[in-house]
């Protein structure tokens, strides 16, 4: 075994020990600092990383020659990675640069491509997520693509959710969680939902606790609307979820009614503080109506104000004032049904709203 020169005569030396560890702990302090240098060196010149990043990255890593760093650097390369794109996956799993292009990278880049991921997608995905490239493809890539397939209806929907979050064949939070879901009574079909739209869901440590919450709030496991309120819940942290309250609050809105407009509709908390205020303005200032009655119907937060909620609502004002909407109707109504329908029953039955 190789020694450099200045070690090897230590160890054969009559040095004392005591000494003779100090030496050894001086040398590998220094051996280390010499290798750390070489790293960040190397980061900034060969890897185009300002000193900051580099520094940062060799924290994680280093290395003292440039052969396997070269090696992964070429390898990928030649599958379609421009030099922003390495950067990009430097400074997200700067390990990666000391990983066995052929052994460790290639097999994965081939299993994706079995499986129809094409080139540009494959760089996609490594790019948003790298480190699925350094877990084992046999004990973790294929067993989670699996999983996920068994949920999925082709091999395409099942590689379109993990493009989306690579970290669904990496994280070993992802085959705990989904049995979890199964034992709680989540249907396969929401399960699917959350691979399709928001594949982080299932991998996030908290989930049991947002799913419990959920449950106590009174939405069913196996109904739709129970993926679609813990989507919401995982989707606003905690302050903006708050503001969306203090927003419908200032417009007289009652804590248990926000709640239950929640229960009754989870997408409307998906909206917007800005778009919740839109809409409460337009239906209060604008037209004179109650708020309350917005609340019993949150889909209408979704609406488009100019393109939905004002040129019917100029319809439904009009058939108000010419008492041909019944007292006491439901002033939501209107706004919830189709255009074919609204047509039918607020302008062709009338004579008077043909113009309009």
């Amino acid at each position: 075994m190789f020694l450099y020169p200045r070690l090897r005569a230590l160890l054969h030396s009559q040095t004392p020990k005591c000494y003779l560890v100090h030496s050894l702990k001086s040398f590998s302090t220094t051996s280390d600092s010499s290798q750390q240098s070489f790293t960040i060196s190397y980061l900034i010149n060969n890897c185009g990383l300002s000193p900051q990043d580099a520094l940062k990255a060799s924290k994680r890593i280093n290395f003292s020659t440039p052969e396997k760093p070269d090696s992964v650097i070429t390898f990928f390369k030649t599958h379609g990675f421009f030099t922003h794109h390495i950067q990009t996956i430097i400074l997200k799993d700067p390990e990666l640069l000391v990983s066995n292009p052929i052994k460790s990278l290639l097999p994965k880049f081939q299993f994706l491509s079995s499986k129809g991921v094409s080139p540009s997608d494959i760089v996609a995905t490594v790019i948003r997520s790298p480190r699925f490239l350094r877990v084992s493809l046999e004990k973790h890539v294929i067993p989670a693509f699996e999983l996920v397939r068994s949920f999925c209806p082709s091999d395409k929907k099942a590689i379109d959710s993990i493009i989306v979050c690579p970290t669904s064949i990496s994280d070993g939070r992802m085959k705990p969680n989904v049995q979890f879901l199964i034992d709680f009574g989540v249907t396969p079909s929401c399960i699917y939902h959350f691979l399709r739209t928001r594949p982080s869901i299932i991998c996030s440590n908290d989930l049991r606790n947002a799913v419990e919450e959920i449950k106590e709030l009174g939405f069913d496991p196996s109904k739709v609307s129970f993926g679609v309120a813990l989507l919401a819940k995982r989707a606003i942290t905690k302050s903006q979820w708050d503001a969306k309250f203090d927003v419908l609050k200032k417009w007289g809105c009652s804590e248990d009614a926000i709640s239950n407009a929640f229960k009754r509709q989870p997408n409307f908390m998906l909206r917007s503080p800005q778009k919740l205020n839109a809409v409460m303005s337009f239906w209060v200032e604008e037209l004179g109506w109650d708020p309350s009655v917005l609340l019993a119907a949150p889909t209408l937060f979704g609406y488009s104000i100019e393109k939905r909620l004002t040129p019917r609502a100029l319809i439904v004002k009009y058939l108000l004032s010419k008492g041909l909407i019944k007292e006491g109707a439901c002033l939501a109504t209107p706004f919830n049904v189709t255009d074919e329908h609204f047509q039918r029953r607020y302008v062709k039955r009338f004579k008077e709203t043909s113009e309009l």
